[in-house]
């Protein structure tokens, strides 16, 4: 692999999940399998980007799953023994090289330096590293 593969800029979290999921075990495997509404609270410095959201609107939530293992790279799908091992670029597995979550979810509320959502699956304290908007078949936003 390249040297400059990889930029030297490091990821910045723009915000945290506030949740009542306190532990891993809690967490549903997708949010519409029960997933509790959260709020998102957003660094002050990228409170501004926030602009042209709004009540509603569904977007994407990428975070960061801060407890993820990331020296997994084969598990059994949705922790089931009986289905075979596969690698975890074929799964939704939480335990990755590099452990992104994507949730799409609602947006309930936006006040404050919060966004309130629905459903997210994410722990409490789950950094959030980006917020994107759907994009309508027309390619808005």
């Amino acid at each position: 692999m390249p040297e400059d593969f990889l930029p030297d800029e490091i990821l910045h979290p723009v915000g945290v999940v506030r949740s009542a999921l306190k532990s891993r075990s809690e967490c549903p495997k997708q949010g519409h399998e029960g997933a509790p509404d959260a709020w998102i609270e957003i660094a002050p410095a990228f409170v501004p980007a926030l602009d042209g959201l709004s009540a509603g609107q569904e977007v994407l939530l990428l975070t960061w799953f801060h407890e993820g293992r990331r020296d997994v790279l084969k598990v059994h799908p949705r922790d089931n023994l009986d289905k075979p091992l596969r690698g975890v670029f074929a799964t939704r597995s939480p335990d990755r090289p590099n452990p992104i979550g994507l949730h799409r979810v609602e947006i309930l509320e936006i006040g404050q330096g919060r966004i309130h959502v629905r459903p997210l699956e994410a722990l409490d304290g789950t950094p959030v590293i980006d917020i994107k908007p759907l994009l309508s078949r027309s390619g808005e936003g």
